[in-house]
């Protein structure tokens, strides 16, 4: 029998969860039957002692089934290999992380970054995972994150910055950082906080890759130019549109109504 797909939620990110890791062997390491054969409770238990060979199938097939009871067990075994992964990434742990994203164990996943339980490298898909389910990270770790030497991790730990964390100055920094997604990620953390420093960056990417999170960012710190543009991008990709024109309405801009109006006839000239 096939075995089946894995999730991957970081797949769209570039990055791509090791294919071996530096942990301990343990008596779990034979491989189970099919897991899409075993019943919940024999899947939840095959998961905190599962090898490398089956992590990712076990914890796929979790999330697949949207089994909540299997969270505990995920954290788990991603706490298996605390200590390890200086070096690489663990792959038992990245299998956890993307299974406890999916079923959004937002708690589980917070306590495991405050435990340190993930080290090196493996901390990218931590703050990835974080990012996804909207975790509050503690101010120490979200600065160390923006120093960190690894581009991945800087530009990952860009997405936690919020209001009442003092990293305005690191978050300035990295807009010359030499990784263009490090110095983008700056720039819409920044823009998301209302600071303008990212501003050309931020009209660069709108430019180039026009996303939501762009918008988004620039909408926050827009002043009658940015309205401009982001009007303009939302002509050129219309899913951006209700975003800009919902904006457009809650912003005193001076001439917000007048773009908005363009906008719509550029939309749809009937109108």
């Amino acid at each position: 029998m096939a075995t089946p797909r894995q999730l991957d939620l970081f797949a769209d990110r570039g990055l791509t969860p090791p294919a071996a890791s530096a942990a301990p062997a343990t008596a779990a390491e034979t491989p189970v039957r099919d897991p899409r054969a075993l019943p919940d409770a024999d899947l939840v238990a095959a998961i905190p002692l599962a090898g490398q060979a089956e992590a990712a199938t076990l914890a796929g097939e979790a999330a697949r089934r949207n089994l909540q009871t299997a969270v505990p067990a995920l954290e788990t075994l991603c706490r298996r290999f605390a200590g390890f992964g200086l070096d690489h990434p663990i792959a038992e742990q990245i299998a956890a992380l993307q299974a406890l994203t999916a079923l959004g164990a937002k708690d589980s996943v917070t306590r495991l970054i405050h435990a340190r339980v993930v080290r090196g490298p493996g901390r990218r898909w931590a703050y990835d995972a974080a990012a996804a389910l909207g975790c509050d990270l503690a101010p120490e770790l979200v600065a160390e994150g923006l120093r960190d030497d690894d581009p991945h991790l800087r530009a990952a730990a860009c997405a936690h910055a919020r209001p009442g964390l003092d990293i305005v100055p690191l978050l300035i920094d990295l807009l010359s950082d030499l990784h263009t997604h490090v110095s983008q990620a700056a720039a819409r953390a920044l823009g998301r906080l209302g600071r303008r420093e990212g501003i050309a960056n931020l009209l660069r990417q709108l430019a180039e890759t026009p996303s939501r999170d762009v918008a988004e960012a620039l909408i926050q710190v827009a002043g009658e130019d940015e309205w401009v543009r982001l009007s303009q991008a939302a002509a050129r990709n219309p899913s951006l549109a209700p975003l800009v024109l919902a904006a457009l309405e809650d912003t005193e801009a001076p001439r917000a109504a007048a773009i908005a109006a363009s906008l719509r006839r550029r939309l749809d000239p009937a109108v």
